[in-house]
């Protein structure tokens, strides 16, 4: 069978995987009402594993239709960098003295906000940490501002739709917080060689615009759970045990800064990681149990899109190619929904000619709708591994984040179109 063949059955899988990502929910519900087949339900249920259990039947059907080689050729083919940087860098970020670090630096500027404490820890967990994403890249930002949002913020007994809107605001100001710099955010990253792109440009550019949008939509649900979170106890669960030692925390931000700096060089961040694991083992009194599972469990589920997204260009990138600047905003935008915001953006970069103007409209959209989906950004699945615990069935629905993203969206769709 000819490629057209391969194309067309890999983008229905495609759409198969998007609507198994809308009805992760259901699986959960099935679980409870068909306690035999309870563990598979259950592993259909969990939205980290859709992509990455689609992209198998993806390579499984290619080797029927053409052969096991091009099949292994193909999925061999694509670039699994992102996928083992996400995993390393969740597992690092998350440790104990990393989340203790960043606990004490949220703890000195609640002192400097005139609120109460736990108001601006949650805002700056939902504000600041994920503007440092442009530091420290979104998948570090967003793995850390979980981890501190979890046990204030989402817990059983907040309302749900406050959770989602939360949830909403943490993934839109993630996707648009990288911009400060050209290195940190995933569809910034794919075109800033091309564009010639860079931070101080990032900065000036969507940067500031995107630091003001992030401001909003922070403000605006801190202040409707202002009432949850007097609730929550001054003192975090973990801070009871005996601090970590500044020379292990020492060690685990030179770790994080490293495995940030080789972002684009798993052999090498790979490495540090090993060693990083050792050093964990060897003072072990000092750590939590590290999040080797979930960290595993995203990058299954951004490895399966890598390997569906690939077979996606044939019909995304004359979408993107056709559209005018103002259409090219919100095709992004509503794109982004369906498909990574990098792979967005990294078709436009193969597109000869085109304007400044309409450069700028497809970086905006696809950062504006980053929060829409667990697809639309990279970092998302992550916010999903660590937070579904606090919502019911512990399980985080599409059409619930898609309206609990929407205001978000709408504050950073503004601030890109109107400022």
């Amino acid at each position: 069978m000819g490629n057209s063949s391969i194309q067309i059955v890999a983008a229905v899988i495609f759409a198969i995987a998007l609507l198994h990502t809308f009805s992760v929910k259901l699986f959960e519900h099935l679980a409870h009402r068909f306690p035999r087949h309870a563990g598979l339900l259950h592993l259909l249920g969990e939205v980290e594993v859709v992509f990455g259990f689609w992209a198998i039947v993806l390579v499984v059907v290619m080797a029927l239709m053409t052969g096991g080689g091009p099949a292994l050729a193909y999925a061999e083919s694509r670039h699994y960098a992102e996928p083992l940087f996400v995993f390393v860098v969740m597992v690092v970020a998350a440790s104990r003295p990393i989340l203790q670090f960043v606990r004490l630096l949220v703890t000195a500027l609640t002192r400097l906000l005139p609120v109460p404490a736990p108001l601006a820890s949650a805002w700056l967990c939902l504000c600041v940490v994920p503007l440092c994403g442009s530091l420290i890249t979104e998948p570090a930002a967003m793995t850390i501002a979980a981890m501190m949002l979890a046990p204030q913020v989402f817990r059983p007994e907040v309302p749900e739709r406050l959770k989602y809107f939360a949830l909403g605001v943490l993934f839109v100001n993630v996707s648009i917080g990288g911009t400060l710099t050209s290195y940190a955010a995933p569809p910034v990253l794919m075109v800033s060689q091309t564009w010639s792109w860079d931070s101080a440009y990032m900065a000036s550019t969507f940067g500031w615009k995107a630091a003001l949008a992030a401001a909003i939509n922070a403000t605006a649900v801190t202040a409707l759970l202002r009432t949850h979170l007097r609730r929550v106890p001054a003192t975090p669960v973990d801070a009871v045990r005996s601090p970590v030692p500044w020379s292990v925390i020492v060690v685990h931000v030179l770790v994080l800064a490293g495995v940030v700096l080789l972002a684009h060089h798993p052999v090498a961040f790979l490495g540090l990681f090993l060693l990083f694991l050792g050093f964990a083992q060897a003072y072990e009194r000092h750590q939590s149990p590290l999040i080797i599972r979930e960290a595993l469990l995203v990058a299954f589920f951004l490895a399966g899109l890598v390997v569906l997204g690939g077979m996606q260009h044939w019909w995304l990138q004359p979408i993107v190619s056709s559209l005018s600047p103002q259409a090219l905003f919100f095709g992004a935008l509503g794109l982004t929904a369906i498909t990574d915001n990098a792979a967005l953006t990294y078709l436009g970069s193969l597109i000869i000619g085109i304007s400044d103007t309409a450069k700028y409209m497809l970086m905006a959209g696809a950062l504006a709708g980053g929060g829409l989906t667990v697809i639309a950004n990279a970092p998302n699945p992550a916010g999903v591994a660590l937070l579904k615990g606090g919502f019911e069935d512990e399980s985080i629905g599409a059409v619930e984040l898609l309206l609990g993203a929407l205001f978000p969206t709408t504050v950073a769709v503004a601030a890109f179109l109107l400022l």
